[in-house]
């Protein structure tokens, strides 16, 4: 791995939480990996939901795209007998002609059902919405974590604690770093736990407190700069619980459509130097031309190196339907099926 490359070390801390979460104990049920999610104000490197195992499965009738907060409001709240929706649904505090356009989304995606008696829109559920997210885990990673990076982490992750918005929280570096061990505990907060991550295993050296997403949060705003002189107070605002579910379900949803692989999308797997690589901890984009694991934001189209694959590779079968690109991503389409239960492949 390029110790220069967060990305690559990213997608390694995934790989390994899909195989191995939770660390040092016996798996007891699912988990979603996904990347780069969160809020408009933070967003995490690894996001681990752990799932109901039955209400995974559940979930999956509602299809493999996401739903986001419009839909699930109305999905939530759909009865079991045709009632006019405005009968249905509680006010939404925004205009009704909004809540019809997710209705029809939702009857155009098949997940619910509609009809109009008298002028009047109807609805009825297919099936109730599963409760299906017990946990989430957000894990920030810092390969190389100095004493500097781990007192600027410090203060995001004070926030992430304060807020209360995951479950537990924790800080991954690159093992074989120990001249950096003081650090990580002088300067991360005690609620935060820390992964040392070699590849395809890792090591908790420092384990988390359990958050508590169900109850009040509090974000801290601005702090004082400090100095002798400083005495000016911080800033602090409320963060309502019910914000909180909500944040949580849409994090969740959004992790249940992505997955982790889905960096794929942004990368050019049908550029001819486009490679993966079989390694301990799983599968990593590989440039041939480059000779590196490269970045999401090396591997695009206006890379100098980039070279669309022959037109010979994509046609007659040769050497997999649709060439060698439109073959890796059906194979880490697949992978990321696995860990949904219930959807067709």
């Amino acid at each position: 791995m390029d110790p220069d490359s967060e990305f690559v070390f990213e997608l390694q801390v995934c790989q390994w939480a899909e195989l191995s979460w939770p660390p040092g104990r016996e798996r007891t049920q699912p988990v979603l990996i996904a990347r780069q999610l969160g809020t408009e104000r933070r967003r995490w490197d690894t996001i681990i939901i752990e799932c109901d195992p039955d209400a995974l499965e559940a979930r999956s009738r509602f299809g493999r795209e996401r739903l986001d907060s419009d839909l699930l409001d109305v999905l939530r709240y759909a009865p079991d007998e045709w009632t006019w929706y405005r009968d249905a649904l509680p006010d939404p505090g925004y205009p009704w002609r909004y809540v019809r356009e997710s209705i029809h989304r939702a009857g155009d995606r098949g997940i619910l059902e509609t009809r109009t008696r008298g002028n009047r829109l109807q609805i009825r559920r297919r099936w109730a919405y599963p409760d299906w997210v017990d946990r989430i885990v957000a894990i920030e990673n810092k390969p190389d974590f100095d004493a500097s990076a781990a007192r600027v982490l410090g203060e995001q992750l004070q926030r992430d604690v304060a807020v209360g918005l995951a479950d537990e929280v924790w800080v991954a570096t690159a093992d074989g770093q120990e001249r950096f061990e003081r650090a990580l505990l002088e300067d991360v907060p005690v609620e935060v736990g820390i992964l040392l991550v070699d590849g395809a295993d890792a090591e908790a050296i420092w384990q988390p407190r359990s958050l508590s997403p169900t109850e009040p949060g509090t974000r801290i705003e601005e702090r004082p700069e400090g100095g002798t002189r400083d005495a000016s107070a911080a800033r602090f605002s409320y963060v309502d619980p019910d914000w909180k579910r909500e944040k949580r379900l849409a994090i969740a949803e959004r992790a249940y459509e992505r997955g982790f692989r889905s960096y794929v999308d942004t990368m050019r797997p049908d550029c001819r130097h486009f490679e993966l690589r079989d390694v301990p901890a799983g599968f990593l984009p590989y440039c041939g031309t480059k000779a590196c694991h490269q970045t999401g934001s090396e591997c695009r189209g206006g890379c100098p190196e980039y070279e669309p694959e022959p037109p010979t590779w994509r046609t007659r079968g040769w050497p997999i339907d649709g060439g060698p690109g439109a073959g890796i991503r059906r194979l880490l389409d697949r992978q990321r099926l696995r860990t949904r239960p219930g959807l067709e492949e």
